[in-house]
């Protein structure tokens, strides 16, 4: 069986909204692909479109030309992590996915993951697959896995940052959002936040370059002494721009207090 089939449909059963198929990368009738993003021609400039429609639609408003772009590539970032964090959490494999590896068609929530080679611990039953390297522990893994994120991300982050106006940290320090915030979510549906928060600090302790910031975890205090978990984002989505005060709950615009509400409420049984 293809080592990462299991982890993908694992992905689907929390969030049925996404479908890998494994397999090369699909071209027209909806299809957008990760290279073709990053070459930051026609391929983003529909892909944006998309977003600009979906604003109006949504919010009745027309956005900021950057705030567009930033919107875009949170969307497409926040679901191309999980191809390397989802696997890596719960296999411990983690994919080597170039941008020529990857594409997306978001009305369909399908994503296309052509993986070739992996990383994976000696122990793993997959380490004798052709493709395969076995490396020496835990932290090594870690290392393969900053370093794939990053490698599918780098060429994407150029092609969109002449839309989005932003210098490289702040878009390292969305990369660093979406690597954490995406698996965060899937595996508090998959009922392991707890774990998730650990591995997370492991893996972006805060000094992890390129990447800016940390996985960042923090608790508040709830009702009756209950325990909230909640970060502060390394960058910004611009959502503010849209609905002031509606910012993201993980947004450094969003007071404790405000959370706190704000997760509470989305807690009760």
């Amino acid at each position: 069986m293809f080592p990462f089939a299991d982890a993908y449909a694992r992905l689907t059963e929390a969030l049925p909204t996404l479908t890998v198929v494994c397999g090369p990368p699909r071209h027209g009738e909806g299809w957008v692909t990760a290279a073709g993003l990053a070459a930051g021609g026609p391929a983003l400039d529909a892909f944006l479109a998309w977003d600009e429609e979906q604003v109006r639609r949504t919010y009745g408003q027309q956005a900021r030309p950057d705030v567009i772009a930033s919107f875009g590539l949170h969307r497409y970032a926040w679901h191309a992590c999980l191809l390397f964090t989802v696997p890596w959490f719960l296999h411990r494999r983690v994919p080597r996915l170039p941008v020529e590896s990857v594409s997306w068609h978001r009305n369909s929530g399908r994503i296309t993951a052509d993986v070739a080679e992996f990383a994976c611990l000696p122990g793993d039953p997959a380490a004798e697959r052709p493709g395969a390297e076995p490396v020496a522990d835990e932290e090594a893994l870690r290392d393969r896995l900053r370093s794939a994120v990053a490698a599918h991300l780098a060429p994407v982050l150029a092609g969109f940052r002449p839309r989005t106006r932003r210098g490289a940290r702040a878009l390292w320090g969305m990369a660093t959002d979406e690597t954490v915030e995406g698996l965060w979510r899937v595996a508090r549906l998959l009922g392991e936040e707890a774990r998730a928060r650990h591995e997370l600090g492991l893996l972006l302790p805060g000094a992890t370059v390129p990447y800016a910031g940390g996985a960042a975890f923090r608790e508040l205090t709830g009702p009756g002494g209950r325990k909230l978990l909640t970060r502060d984002r390394a960058s910004c989505c611009f959502f503010y721009t849209l609905r002031p005060d509606d910012a993201c709950p993980t947004c450094p615009r969003t007071g404790d207090a405000a959370r706190v509400a704000r997760l509470s409420a989305d807690r009760i049984d």
